[in-house]
């Protein structure tokens, strides 16, 4: 019994997510580090690219959560690190974009694919509708209906 409930919370921990965090980078104070940790995960990893640096072990990655560890200790908001990581790497290092002027297009396009596409559904379906589907038919094949209707 014991040996099935050790073999039971073995796979159920297996399966927990693996952060790439290493002991030597975690801050002493757990509320520090909770909110290092929630700064990390909004963060892309410039190297893994689809990966947040709190999932990387890539060195840059590992640089990245150094930084926003130092910026917190010396008493930044989480928005005041946030805006210091990007103006050293752009927007591009944030997972999610913020909602700005100059990113209205990233968000707008989605939307915007889907009206274009649903017009030019619309748009090609009334043009198909009034057309005939088929060619007139020659004097030959015209003769050749009529002889088989008389019949």
């Amino acid at each position: 019994m014991i040996r099935r409930l050790l073999v039971v919370l073995a796979v159920v921990f297996s399966t927990a997510p693996a952060f790439a965090v290493n002991p030597d980078e975690v801050l002493a104070d757990p509320g520090l580090e909770a909110r290092a940790r929630a700064i990390s995960a909004e963060l892309r990893c410039m190297v893994c690219q689809n990966q947040s640096i709190d999932d990387s072990n890539a060195e840059l990655a590992k640089d990245l959560r150094l930084l926003v560890r130092e910026r917190l200790t010396d008493g930044d908001t989480d928005a005041q690190v946030m805006n210091y990581i990007v103006s050293r790497y752009g927007e591009f290092v944030l997972l999610k974009p913020r909602f700005e002027t100059k990113t209205i297009l990233l968000w707008g396009a989605p939307l915007l694919l889907v009206v274009a596409g649903g017009l030019s559904l619309i748009v090609f379906a009334r043009k198909r509708a009034g057309r005939p589907t088929g060619s007139k038919l020659t004097a030959e094949e015209q003769a050749r209906l009529s002889e088989l209707l008389d019949e």
